[in-house]
């Protein structure tokens, strides 16, 4: 064999952060041996796997090629070295979780794959729909758990539970307890929305793609529990997944407002690479989220510690 791991390795490195030298960090070598490894890869095949573009170094087409396979290697070869140091195989994991799924259920699931496999190491990166996507794509993360829709060519999705969302007010809002409230209205009140990009902003979206009218945004947030603390507040009306207002309309802090004419159900998700090797964490963490969500029909039945 011409090639090394580490020279497969310091390649996947720099394709994923266009840089050596961050590469190199990541890695904890010098600029300088990173450079080196990447430098006598090519020369040994004779070829050039990266193009660089000002100060970014991007893959050219053969580089892209070899991503996916190098990536599958290394996984692999990972693998085979906790198998030697008497460890059972898993090896480490980076999941990428949308922020429903990241704030409400993945902390849950890891932590459970962490007590059951004591040697494993898992990343966790809580961002929206488009940005796992991405991710995914570019071979920065394993495994992505998602709450939007994907179709992207390179990406294997496969739907793990069903999810509503639900639109809501604060209890002293004039549309609390009102029975049922047309889509005019509805347009018509201050929202509180989630960012272009999000799979909830998008489910929401396309509820009422249909409709003449549009949004009446006061805010962007990022974050759930910051549009559910808005909202409280009276800022407006919002509208996020069932699962995580839960709580919120237990204590009568939020009520949930009556929109039948709108279709808000979505699927969660797992995604990953279509040229990615599963390996037995994957595979594992996978069956721990099915394990989860066994027998229950929609995301906000799952059993979850109940927050005061």
């Amino acid at each position: 064999m011409r090639y090394t791991l580490r020279q497969l390795e310091v390649f996947v490195a720099v394709a994923q952060q266009q840089s050596v030298s961050r590469a190199a960090r990541e890695l904890a070598l010098s600029q300088s041996a990173a450079s080196t490894a990447l430098a006598e890869l090519e020369r040994q095949f004779d070829c050039q796997l990266l193009d660089r573009i000002g100060k970014r170094l991007k893959l050219n087409a053969l580089g892209f090629q070899l991503l996916p396979k190098a990536v599958a290697l290394l996984d692999r070869g990972e693998e085979i070295e906790e198998l030697l140091r008497g460890q059972r195989g898993v090896g480490s994991l980076d999941v990428g979780a949308t922020l429903t799924i990241g704030n409400y259920l993945a902390t849950l699931l890891i932590s459970d794959f962490m007590q059951r496999h004591p040697g494993s190491r898992v990343r966790l990166q809580v961002r929206n729909t488009a940005s796992i996507i991405e991710r995914i794509v570019q071979h920065e993360l394993d495994l992505g758990l998602i709450e939007g829709d994907c179709q992207h060519a390179d990406i294997v999705m496969q739907p793990w539970v069903e999810d509503e969302l639900t639109v809501f007010c604060s209890p002293r809002h004039p549309l609390a307890g009102t029975a049922d409230v047309s889509l005019e209205r509805l347009l018509r009140e201050a929202w509180i929305m989630r960012e272009q990009g999000s799979g909830t902003r998008l489910t929401l979206e396309q509820a009422t793609r249909h409709r003449r009218g549009r949004f009446n945004i006061l805010l962007e947030l990022e974050h759930t529990e910051g549009i559910k603390r808005a909202v409280e507040s009276g800022l407006g009306i919002g509208c996020v997944s069932h699962l995580a207002l839960r709580d919120a309309f237990r204590r009568g802090s939020l009520v949930p407002i009556a929109t039948p004419q709108l279709d808000l159900k979505r699927q969660f998700a797992f995604i990953w690479h279509r040229h990615k090797y599963l390996s037995t964490g994957m595979r594992e963490f996978l069956r721990l989220c099915q394990q989860m969500t066994e027998g229950v029909r929609r995301s906000d039945e799952i059993e979850l510690p109940t927050i005061p």
